[in-house]
């Protein structure tokens, strides 16, 4: 007797059952490297440094960028980036070769699909602690940042993945970065604020701000973070806001940049001294500070003429601004990559280049620790 072979429409059937059935673990794999990136994508959490924009959609917030001419070179025009173009999140998500711009949590249409390659928490004026950044009206804590990721994001990235088990949405998510870039704020709006509750030493206060930190960076591993980029804070006695209140001084206030050094030290130190209690995961230490104090002190050389003066025209105290914010539609420098501060406080998109740059390709442990963000991605 002749037997019946399975037709190709039965085996067909079969397959397509069969790979429904087990999608998870494929829908999961193939996400990896989806359109030759090097990363599954970005989760990002911090403060102006890398915001995308979020404070645009907190009511009484008075630290946006949502105005020209912030976003003047940004392809989107302005978008909240506290820069004249890309901040050093865009930057490093063009290395990584991402798609898209991350997109900002507080955007309500930034939902289902639009979160595959990642979210972006951060918020402009807030800090490590919660208390900081009350002078700005209502900002997102760095600990909201993260309830934000847990208790919205997170519940439905599996199913947008098509990774429903618990597992498999781990092994999904060991492939993302986790970047985090925050703690100036915690000095310049909280410990050196004349009206300060800190009245601990400055090592006492940078102690305790790291040890929440290192609670912050357990937390999201917790939740299944696998690989962090520990943004470091910039020298805080450079910026122009800073210099504008003391005049008399000629050159950078060294008791904030020893105060920003002091945090840098305690950075870097956490990246060795935590991994053991962080079970598969890698840190890297990513500097800004070096690479903002060197064009200070020799600009010529990396294309940069004026080191002191913001770019912008900022909004002044006497003026009923704040004295670090470029005025709504107010003039700008005609030569912004030669600036190295668009506002009275952050940097220009020319500086976020360099420090993004320098720390996903440098092999230089100043710039980034104890390996660079490319190396990271692909681990």
């Amino acid at each position: 007797m002749t037997q019946t072979k399975p037709n190709s429409l039965y085996l067909l059937i079969i397959f397509t059952l069969f790979t429904s059935f087990f999608g998870c673990s494929c829908c999961c794999t193939c996400n990896k490297h989806v359109h030759g990136a090097e990363t599954s994508g970005m989760f990002v959490f911090g403060s102006s440094l890398v915001d995308n924009g979020n404070n645009n959609y907190v009511e009484n917030s008075t630290a946006r960028a949502d105005y020209l001419p912030y976003g003047i070179d940004f392809p989107l025009g302005p978008s909240g980036r506290f820069t004249n173009g890309k901040n050093v999140i865009d930057t490093l998500g063009k290395l990584l070769k991402l798609p898209f711009f991350i997109p900002v949590f507080a955007n309500p249409e930034t939902r289902g699909v639009k979160i595959v390659h990642g979210v972006n928490y951060a918020s402009g004026g807030s800090g490590i602690l919660d208390e900081t950044g009350s002078i700005s009206g209502r900002v997102i804590s760095l600990n909201q940042q993260i309830r934000n990721f847990e208790e919205v994001s997170l519940p439905s990235l599996g199913p947008v993945l098509g990774c429903e088990n618990a597992t498999i949405l781990a092994q999904a998510l060991a492939d993302y970065l986790f970047v985090m870039g925050s703690g100036g704020n915690d000095y310049l709006m909280n410990y050196f604020l004349p009206t300060s509750i800190h009245k601990s030493s400055l090592e006492d206060f940078t102690t305790n701000l790291i040890a929440e930190l290192s609670n912050q960076i357990k937390k999201l591993h917790q939740l299944g973070a696998r690989k962090f980029v520990l943004i470091s804070i910039y020298p805080l006695g450079c910026i122009p806001v800073v210099k504008a209140k003391f005049p008399q001084i000629e050159g950078c206030i060294e008791t904030l940049n020893q105060a920003a050094s002091l945090f840098n030290s305690h950075l870097k130190s956490l990246v060795d001294l935590i991994k053991p209690e962080l079970p598969n995961s890698n840190l890297v230490y990513l500097d800004s500070y070096d690479v903002i104090r060197d064009i200070i002190q020799d600009p010529v050389p990396k294309g940069f003429t004026e080191t002191s003066k913001a770019c912008c025209e900022v909004s002044l105290i006497t003026e009923g601004g704040n004295g670090i914010l470029c005025k709504r539609k107010g003039k700008t420098c005609a030569k912004r990559d030669s600036f190295v501060f668009f506002d009275g406080l952050h940097p220009t998109e020319a500086v976020n280049n360099l420090i993004a740059m320098n720390g996903y390709a440098f092999n230089l442990k100043t710039e980034a620790y104890p390996f660079n963000v490319e190396q990271l991605a692909k681990l």
